[in-house]
């Protein structure tokens, strides 16, 4: 009878030992390998009837993208689940491999809502195990000079170097467009997106960055500012970790100030922003233990689950209306500037910023004093306001040439339809007068900024198999800011279009001397606008080359294309037959 209450005591054991992850095992000093990763989620899915494990397209690792689908009804349809009036939460987690708290705590948090029942009613959970499957393959111990633990972990960028925090709109990498078709599958209301920070030293060890409540929708806007980040400042307090906005200091220490992180379309909470959901990037501090960075990142975590369960009716009611709202507005902002007249009063918990005589240089350096912490009030600049408004067409007209713009707009559940047939369409085009351009790459791209643009209304040619995408769609703001070229992530900005740039003609001087001289004998107009240039630019009254291409430019003989973006806007509606 002994002998088998050991056998029955040692199965227990081992199955309970089997069930803890990697960062339990190693007594919280160790995050799992993307190996140990998905086992874990293939064991859950097996066990368990109401985890499944579903694998999506390739990443450029040449590995799927998995997510893992908690449903208290054993309901994996997404279609079905929206018939029935669920919310849908989303957690990514290994965006950045080297921050792999969400990756370790959603284990744990997954089986244990598994293991003790406790699946919520009226939400399904849907976790991205590891989004940057190629970071986390290319695992050591020092690739995050900054940071405290754990033991080795993953790395920033992916099989091709990209940040995939910054490719939620140029989706450069396979990665990218996998997660659009998770996203736009479930089509979430709430999404997490798990993170540690780098930066200043302070007492708190979970920070957190919601999407902008400027660029939210209104209705969305007013939950998440008067409800949806209340209860999740309370609730985490009482779960031992308070919490403070994204430390993102307006100088070298915290305690001059910090402003909200104004997230654009490129980083992950400002792309589903253009989708009416609401995001979120808890940023645990890198600094603090690993177990606390994920202790805090589990009860954070469970905390969405809590408040979205609590909320459930009302924010699917929020994000209906913003839906239909975005759908009739008119006017668009596509680019932001921080109000450095409002701020508010933040208490502040810190350490002192002192200097002191650096081992390496000898001069002075900065350190956070420990033994010296302070709580103190701080300015917190938070209102960002519009830099430019955009009032959109009716549609946009887009060449079939452009097959990679298409595409997203199609990954993004935008309504794309095609004319069937030739014809002439008067639109609004814009000529792209001026733009600043990077000087050296950013993410594989030279991005370009500060773009002017000059509107010309054209009777232009499409062609049968051409695309119209009218802007009457939830998304609406998808659709502008990735077609309007002033828009800060726009298609334009991330170099979809520069061969627009170029001229594909030009002249020899020598033969378009007399070309240009005939030009100004019979044109007494363009000869009065050479001679206001050259007044305004005397330097031109030297140039005679730069003479000569001036006539050129304001000439019949200039392509009409060049810095001609070909996108055309469609300012009043016409029949037009559509497919």
């Amino acid at each position: 009878m002994g002998r088998i209450i050991f056998i029955l005591f040692f199965l227990a054991a081992m199955n309970t030992l089997a069930q803890q992850t990697p960062f339990e095992r190693s007594h919280k000093k160790e995050t799992a390998t993307y190996a140990e990763v998905i086992q874990h989620y293939q064991a859950l899915a097996k066990t368990y009837p109401q985890a499944k494990l579903i694998t999506y397209g390739p990443t450029d690792i040449g590995k799927p993208l998995h997510l893992l689908v908690l449903s208290r009804d054993k309901i994996f349809d997404p279609i079905e689940i929206k018939k029935q009036n669920k919310r849908v939460l989303l957690i990514n987690n290994g965006i950045h491999p080297g921050e792999p708290e969400g990756i370790d705590a959603s284990m744990m948090l997954a089986r244990d809502l598994l293991k003790e029942n406790k699946l919520p009613e009226n939400v399904v959970i849907c976790i991205i195990p590891v989004y940057n499957i190629d970071g986390i393959l290319n695992r050591s111990s020092t690739s995050r000079a900054n940071q405290n633990g754990p033991v080795a972990y993953g790395f920033r960028g992916n099989s091709k170097n990209y940040d995939l925090n910054r490719d939620f709109i140029k989706t450069d990498s396979k990665n990218s467009h996998s997660f659009q078709e998770i996203f736009n599958t479930w089509q979430p209301e709430i999404f997490v997106d798990t993170h540690t920070s780098n930066g200043a030293d302070y007492q708190y060890t979970m920070t957190l960055i919601p999407t902008h409540k400027d660029k939210l929708q209104p209705v969305l806007s007013g939950y998440l500012t008067q409800t949806l980040l209340p209860a999740l400042y309370k609730e985490m307090e009482k779960k031992g970790y308070e919490m403070i906005p994204y430390v993102n200091s307006i100088a070298e220490t915290p305690d001059q100030g910090i402003t909200g992180f104004l997230e654009s379309p490129r980083y992950s909470t400002g792309y589903t922003t253009l989708h009416n959901t609401i995001g979120f990037m808890p940023e645990t501090h890198m600094l603090k233990a690993y177990d606390k960075r994920v202790d805090a990142t589990y009860k954070l975590l469970q905390t969405y689950i809590d408040v979205v369960l609590r909320d459930a009716k009302l924010i699917g009611e929020n994000k209906k209306k913003a839906d239909e709202a975005i759908a009739l507005q008119q006017e668009f902002t596509v680019d932001w500037k921080l109000n450095k007249r409002d701020s508010s009063a933040l208490m502040f918990k810190g350490y002192t910023a002192k200097q002191k005589p650096s081992e390496v240089s000898g001069l002075d350096r900065l350190y956070y004093d420990r033994n010296e912490p302070y709580t103190k009030e701080i300015k917190y600049w938070n209102t960002f306001e519009p830099s430019l408004t955009i009032s959109k067409p009716i549609a946009y007209l887009i060449p079939q040439a452009w097959t990679k713009v298409v595409e997203l707009l199609k990954l993004n559940r935008v309504k794309v339809q095609q004319l069937t047939k030739d014809a002439v369409i008067p639109v609004e085009m814009y000529y792209i007068n001026d733009y600043k351009t990077a000087n050296r790459p950013f993410e594989g791209h030279y991005l370009h900024t500060a773009v002017k643009v000059k509107p010309v209304l054209q009777n232009l040619p499409f062609y049968a198999g051409d695309y119209m995408v009218y802007v009457n769609q939830s998304t609406n703001r998808y659709i502008v800011e990735t077609l309007e070229p002033q828009a800060t992530d726009s298609f334009f900005n991330w170099n979809f279009f520069d061969a627009i740039l170029g001229m594909k003609e030009h002249f020899s001087a020598y033969v378009f001397e007399d070309t240009a001289a005939e030009l100004l004998k019979n044109d007494p107009a363009l000869r009065e606008k050479l001679e206001k240039e050259k007044a305004a630019k005397p330097e031109m009254a030297k140039d005679p080359g730069a003479q000569l291409d001036f006539i050129y430019k304001n000439s019949d003989y200039y392509e009409k294309t060049h810095t001609r973006y070909p996108i055309g806007r469609l300012l009043k509606d016409q029949h037009l037959t559509l497919k």
